[in-house]
């Protein structure tokens, strides 16, 4: 899955020593851009911990994400895991920054190319 919006908070870092090794987590809050905003909380979990620091607060951000619950005496949590971040360019688009040019205004077209008359217009080339 895949959310949008805009970065509005990172949590501190956390980081310990489980029974695989050493781990660290960093979560965020990203606020999606609909009609009602809502606030997600986002942890991005190992080497991408690092991904979120070239993304100052305010930054538009798209996080693919996977969502899973789990069970633990008898209550339920649920985790929202980020996989990827991309950071949004200039109009909420992936990458706008490096987005080519986009079409010409009518003004810069060059000149109209002159009309042939209507017999040669139906003329097939072939």
């Amino acid at each position: 899955m895949e959310i949008s919006g805009k970065l509005v908070e990172k949590l501190p870092q956390q980081s310990g020593q489980g029974r695989n090794g050493q781990w660290v987590k960093q979560e965020f809050i990203l606020e999606t851009q609909d009609q009602y905003p809502r606030k997600v909380c986002i942890a991005l979990w190992g080497d991408k911990a690092r991904d979120i620091d070239s993304v100052a607060i305010g930054d538009g951000l798209k996080a693919s994400i996977n969502v899973e619950s789990r069970e633990f005496n008898g209550k339920w949590y649920t985790d929202v895991k980020a996989w990827r971040i991309e950071k949004l360019g200039a109009g909420g688009q992936p990458g706008a920054d490096n987005m080519p040019p986009t079409m010409p205004s009518l003004d810069e077209l060059p000149p109209d190319i002159p009309q042939l008359d209507d017999d040669a217009a139906n003329d097939l080339p072939f």
